[in-house]
């Protein structure tokens, strides 16, 4: 396979696949997943060769492929990926076929329909990571909302075509945003006999000289648009709602993949393009997450239902890494990097983790249970390795994404006040607070329902599913050299970047 189709490649096969179960025949539910799952394992593996081939030290876009798509407005099927988006690419490819392999006796009802929208929504997913023109990004953007729409809509729990509609709303209402500020740079770029175009190289070169007021409204469209997604305070209204009523498979998606959509676009397009506006809201932005991340904690901890419990800790979890990103330092942006990957591991594990009992009680209301440590104790333990690494317990995942963020935004001269970093860091108190006390009331002291003695501890499938979850929580928990060193040069490359367009040095 040449590298220069891989990525092609890549979006290729779960979009064959997604075709290929059409013509299947919908009474043969096994086939229809075993077929599923070997389309998303293969494009896993894709993603491991392109792993191998990948230079570390290039800062770069690697594996382009482009070409001519719309020539009146010169946009182009251009794809890419450099040290910021390997992680996440990764992250979708392995997170995909664990959801689907984790759904095989919780989705009984239209397994077909279910596997096609599950291989669509990796196609768009994969499409955000890779896109290197503003609109086969916002393609890929607005194309992966609709198989999450029926995920959500279809599988999801008693109020899910409010959630589904809500989620749809909400989102497209950014996407919008985002529309108007492609069409607007766009033209921007059209004035100064550059022509009409939509790729970001341009961009790049382009928006830093765009002035000032101008471009304080292109940054704003953009990034309100991506903190929607993300979802920042105040726009994250739609997450627990999205969250609580999608099945387990779209809730580990959701958490693991389409969140870090948010926080890439901001890394991606708003701070590279609109550098010196960046810089101008950062002071704000950064306000934003921390309130995020006391309001997130401090709503977690009044939760009745584990599912939405876990939903509000995005909200907080999310809000590090945006504090990482706006921090323009290269520890903050490593470690928001880093964050987004653990973030979508612990996070993921969680809602699998919710998923097992889910199955066998039919129930998430916290005061259903107790004292099931003594009924299912490999249950326990694994629930309380994942709960640890969600909180950042040294030895865990979470906790060296939380420690560059913090480091970043004390050492940031942008935010200029160590105050963002103080204040964030009660978060991790919070999240110890509502994580822990979740744990006792469900997993510690007597059993207060006679109907959990009949409980059946993990079976292979579910240990398999959050155990392949558990080795990267625990690998990056003790060497994170491995993960940090494939984003390394790109973080420099980009912090070194920005800083020189700020500053005019």
């Amino acid at each position: 396979m040449e590298n220069h189709y891989i990525l092609s490649v890549l979006l290729g096969i779960p979009l064959l696949g997604a075709f290929f179960i059409l013509a299947l025949p919908r009474h043969n539910a096994s086939l229809i997943r075993w077929v599923g799952l070997f389309f998303s394992v293969t494009t896993f593996i894709v993603s491991l060769i392109l792993l191998s081939k990948f230079d570390k030290l290039n800062a770069l876009f690697q594996f382009r492929d482009e070409f001519e798509w719309i020539s009146t407005l010169k946009i182009y099927y251009s794809v890419g990926i450099d040290g910021i988006s390997l992680p996440l690419l990764l992250l979708t490819t392995f997170l995909t076929p664990i959801t689907m392999f984790s759904s095989w006796s919780s989705i009984q009802k239209r397994v077909k329909e279910f596997t096609f929208f599950m291989l669509l929504l990796e196609v768009g997913m994969i499409g955000v990571f890779v896109s290197l023109d503003m609109f086969l990004f916002y393609v890929f953007w607005e194309f992966m909302l609709i198989p999450m729409y029926f995920i959500i809509g279809i599988w999801g729990g008693e109020q899910r075509i409010y959630a589904s509609i809500k989620f749809f709303i909400y989102t497209m209402a950014g996407s919008l945003l985002m529309l108007v500020a492609i069409i607007w740079v766009g033209n921007y770029a059209g004035t100064q006999s550059a022509g009409f175009t939509t790729l970001l190289s341009q961009y790049y070169i382009l928006g830093p000289s765009i002035p000032i007021e101008i471009q304080k409204w292109m940054f704003l469209a953009f990034t309100v648009s991506f903190a929607i997604k993300v979802p920042l305070f105040p726009f994250h209204t739609w997450l627990p709602d999205a969250h609580t009523q999608a099945p387990t498979a779209g809730s580990v998606i959701l958490a693991g993949v389409l969140l870090k959509m948010g926080t890439y676009g901001m890394i991606r397009f708003s701070i590279p393009i609109f550098p010196q506006s960046a810089q101008y809201f950062a002071p704000w932005i950064s306000a934003l997450a921390v309130i995020g991340i006391i309001y997130g904690a401090l709503v977690a901890m009044v939760q009745k239902d584990m599912k939405k419990l876990v939903a509000y800790s995005s909200v907080a979890h999310l809000g590090f890494v945006v504090i990482g990103i706006f921090s323009f330092t290269p520890e903050g942006m490593q470690g928001a990097v880093l964050q987004m990957v653990n973030h979508g591991l612990s996070t993921g594990a969680l809602f699998l983790l919710v998923g097992v009992l889910y199955e066998r009680t039919h129930t998430r209301e916290i005061s259903e249970y107790g004292g099931i440590a003594k009924i299912t104790p490999v249950f326990a333990t694994i629930f309380l390795i994942v709960c640890l690494s969600s909180i950042g317990v040294p030895g865990l995942n979470g906790f060296i994404g939380e420690f560059l963020i913090l480091l970043g935004a004390f050492r940031s001269s942008v935010l200029n006040n160590q105050a963002f970093a103080i204040v964030a860091a009660s978060g991790v108190i919070f999240a110890a607070v509502y994580l822990l006390w979740m744990y006792q009331r469900v997993v510690l002291g007597p059993v207060k329902n006679d109907k959990l003695l009949s409980l059946s501890d993990m079976n292979t499938k579910e240990l398999i599913s959050v155990g392949l979850l558990l080795i990267f929580i625990v690998w990056i928990g003790v060497y994170p050299a491995t993960f940090l060193s494939w984003s390394d040069a790109a973080v420099n490359n980009f912090v070194l970047k920005t800083t020189r367009q700020i500053t005019g040095f």
